[in-house]
C-alpha cells in the first residue's frame, strides 16, 4: 500500500508531501489545476522515462520519493531479499532527475537501474488509464487482459522457455542443413582457422597476463633506477634513513631512563625501524627479480603481434579470441559430424516441438475456463452500465500450426483471442473494434479494468478518469464498484465526476495557485478534505461556479447514501 509521497520541483510542483491511507481515494479538482502533474510524478518514481523538461522552472533538480507498507506482500518482499534491498515493513523507492545529467533510481536508499525499479513497481501497483480503452482494441492487450485475469504468469513463462529451446536447436539445425551445401568450402575453411588457433596455442587469460608482463618489461629501466634509488635512501646510504631513525631511537631510549613517558615513543621509533628493514629486503627481492632481458620483451611483443594480426583477422578484441577459438571447435566438430548431429539435433527439434505442443495446449486449457467467466462478467456488468442484452464474449481459435516444422508457434502459445460485443439484444457478436460506439467501448473497457483489477494481486490500483463518457445512475454504480473494490486494496480515482467522488473514503482536492512573491509563479497544491469541506467539493462538481444550498444538500445526500449503500451490502 502506498503510504507516503514526496514530490519536489516537478513541473508546477515546489514541494509537495501526502500521506494516504486504505481504501478508495477521489482526488479531484478542475480542469487543468495538475491532477495528471500528480500522476506524472507517481510514474516517474515507478519507472517511467525521464524528461529533464519536467523539473519546475529555474530548478536544478527534482525529486520523488514514495513509501509503500509491504509487510503482507511476500512476492515484493523475496524480491527484495533476492536483490539484497531488503528491508523492515516499509519500501521506498526514489527519483532524482537532473538539469544536465542523467537521472538517478533508487531502492531503500541503493542506486539501481530503472529496470529494476519498474520490476519492483509492477508488484506495487497498477495504473488503469483514460486512454486504455483504445488499447484494447488491439488483439495482444486482449490477450494480457485474459492472461492477467487467469493468473497465467507462470504457464506463459513455461510456454515462453518452451519455445525459446525449441527455437534455438532448430536454428541450430537450419544451419547445418543450410551447410550441406558448401560443408567442403565451409570445413576447408574452419580447419585452417582451427590450425591457426592450435598454431597459436592460446591459454586462459594469457592476454592479460602478456600485457601485464609487457608494461613492466618495457619500463625495466624506470623500475630499476627508482627501486635502486629507494633502497639507497632509505638503508644502503651512509646517511640512510636506517641509519639515521637508529640514532634517534638509540638517543630517545637512552633518555627514557630519566623520564619513563619516553619508552612509548622509543618503541614506535623500534616499530618504524623494523618496517624499515621489512621494506629494504623487498626492495632487494624485487631488484634480484626484476627481468631486463630484451630478448624476453623482444618476444612478449612478437607474440602479442600474432595475437593482434588473429583478432584482427576474425575482428574480435584479442581478449575475445579463445571464445571464438570454441566457437570454430565447435562448429568444425559440427560440420565433421554433420550426419549424426542432423540425425541427434532432428529428433532434439521433434522432442522440444512435442514439448511446446504440450505446454501451450495446457495454457489454451486456462484461457479457455477464464475466458468463459470473464465473458459472463464482463456481460454482467455491461447490464449494470447501462448496456441493457448487450452480451460479451472472449472467442477463443487455435492458430494453425505444422507440428512437424514449428510453423505457426509463438511465445505467447497457439492461440488467436478477440474480443467480441454485442452492445443491443438481438445484435450478433462481432469484434469490438468494428462494433462499439465511443461511449459504448469506455463502459466495456472501464467494465474489464475493475474485473480484471478485483484478480491482480498488485495492492495499489490507480483509475485515472476511466469513467470518462458515463454519467448520471451509470456514475454511481461506476463509484459503487470502485468503492466495493477499495474495501479489498488502496485505490485511487482521478476523477470529474461527482457521483464517483461521493463513494470514496478519503478525498483529495488538487488545485492550481498563482504565487505573488519575487516574481509571480504557478503551484499545484494537494489538499485533504475534512468533512466539511468535501461536502463543498461535491457540490462544486455539481453546481459549477456557484455552490448553493441545494447542490450542498444534494452533496451530502450523495455521500450518505455512498455509506448506506455500502453499509447494507455488507
Amino acid at each position: 500500500m502506498l503510504k507516503h509521497l514526496r514530490i519536489q520541483n516537478f513541473a508546477i510542483i515546489d514541494e509537495l508531501e501526502l500521506e494516504f491511507g486504505p481504501g478508495m481515494t477521489a482526488l479531484t479538482g478542475e480542469t487543468g489545476a495538475g491532477k495528471s502533474i500528480l500522476l506524472d510524478a507517481l510514474g516517474l518514481v515507478l519507472g517511467d522515462r525521464a524528461d529533464s523538461n519536467s523539473l519546475r522552472e529555474g530548478s536544478q533538480r527534482a525529486e520523488i520519493c514514495a513509501t509503500f507498507d509491504i509487510r503482507n506482500h511476500v512476492e515484493a518482499n523475496q524480491w527484495l531479499q533476492q536483490q539484497a534491498l531488503d528491508c523492515d515493513r516499509e519500501c521506498i523507492l526514489r527519483r532524482v532527475i537532473s538539469l544536465d545529467g542523467p537521472s538517478k533510481a533508487f531502492i531503500n536508499g541503493s542506486p539501481v537501474t530503472l529496470q529494476s525499479i519498474r520490476e519492483l513497481a509492477e508488484m506495487l501497483v497498477t495504473i488503469h488509464g483514460q486512454h486504455e480503452h483504445q488499447a484494447l482494441l488491439k488483439r495482444d492487450i486482449q490477450r494480457q487482459r485474459l492472461d492477467d485475469y487467469a493468473g497465467n504468469q507462470s504457464l506463459l513463462e513455461k510456454v515462453n522457455s518452451a519455445y525459446a529451446q525449441w527455437h534455438e536447436q532448430q536454428t541450430r539445425l537450419n544451419h547445418l542443413q543450410s551447410a550441406e551445401q558448401d560443408r567442403t568450402a565451409r570445413l576447408e575453411l574452419l580447419r585452417f582457422q582451427a590450425q591457426e588457433f592450435e598454431l597459436l596455442a592460446l591459454v586462459d587469460n594469457e592476454w592479460s597476463a602478456l600485457l601485464e608482463e609487457h608494461q613492466r618489461l618495457a619500463h625495466a629501466s624506470k623500475l630499476l633506477a627508482a627501486a635502486t634509488e629507494a633502497l639507497t635512501v632509505i638503508y644502503d646510504d651512509d646517511e640512510s634513513l636506517h641509519h639515521t631513525l637508529s640514532q634517534q631511537q638509540q638517543h630517545i631510549q637512552e633518555s627514557s631512563h630519566y623520564d619513563a613517558t619516553l619508552n612509548n615513543i622509543a618503541e614506535s621509533l623500534s616499530g618504524a625501524l623494523i618496517q624499515i628493514d621489512e621494506a629494504a629486503g623487498q626492495l632487494r627481492d624485487y631488484l634480484s627479480d626484476l627481468d631486463l632481458d630484451p630478448g624476453r620483451l623482444e618476444w612478449l611483443e612478437d607474440r602479442m603481434g600474432a595475437i593482434h594480426d588473429l583478432a584482427r583477422k576474425h575482428r574480435v578484441e584479442p581478449e575475445q579470441l579463445p571464445d571464438v577459438a570454441a566457437m570454430v571447435t565447435t562448429e568444425l566438430s559440427d560440420l565433421e559430424h554433420a550426419d549424426e548431429r542432423i540425425e541427434s539435433l532432428t529428433a532434439e527439434c521433434a522432442r522440444l516441438r512435442q514439448a511446446y505442443v504440450d505446454t501451450a495446449n495446457m495454457l489454451s486449457q486456462a484461457r479457455h475456463r477464464a475466458a468463459e467467466q470473464l465473458s459472463k462478467a464482463v456481460s454482467a456488468s455491461m447490464e449494470t452500465l447501462g448496456m441493457k442484452g448487450g452480451q460479451f464474449q472472449v472467442e477463443l481459435s487455435a492458430r494453425t500450426i505444422n507440428i512437424d516444422n514449428g510453423d505457426g508457434f509463438s511465445v505467447n502459445g497457439i492461440d488467436i483471442i478477440e474480443y467480441q460485443v454485442s452492445a443491443n439484444p438481438g445484435q450478433s457478436l462481432k469484434p469490438l473494434s468494428k462494433v462499439a460506439s465511443g461511449g459504448e467501448l469506455s463502459r466495456i473497457s472501464l467494465a474489464i479494468q475493475m474485473i480484471t483489477a478485483s484478480n491482480e494481486p498488485i495492492p495499489s490500483l490507480i483509475f485515472d478518469e476511466v469513467d470518462a463518457g458515463v454519467g448520471g445512475r451509470i456514475a454511481e454504480i461506476v463509484g459503487n464498484h470502485l468503492r466495493q473494490l477499495g474495501e479489498q486494496r488502496q485505490v485511487f480515482c482521478v476523477t470529474h465526476l461527482a457521483q464517483v467522488a461521493s463513494q470514496a473514503h478519503n478525498h483529495f482536492r488538487v488545485l492550481k495557485l498563482t504565487v505573488q512573491d519575487a516574481m509571480q509563479h504557478t503551484q499545484t497544491r494537494v489538499i485533504p478534505l475534512n468533512e466539511e469541506e468535501r461536502i463543498n467539493e461535491i457540490a462544486r462538481m455539481l453546481g459549477g461556479v456557484e455552490i448553493t444550498e441545494t447542490t450542498r444538500n444534494h452533496a451530502e445526500e450523495m455521500i450518505d447514501r455512498a455509506r448506506r449503500t455500502l453499509k447494507n451490502s455488507a
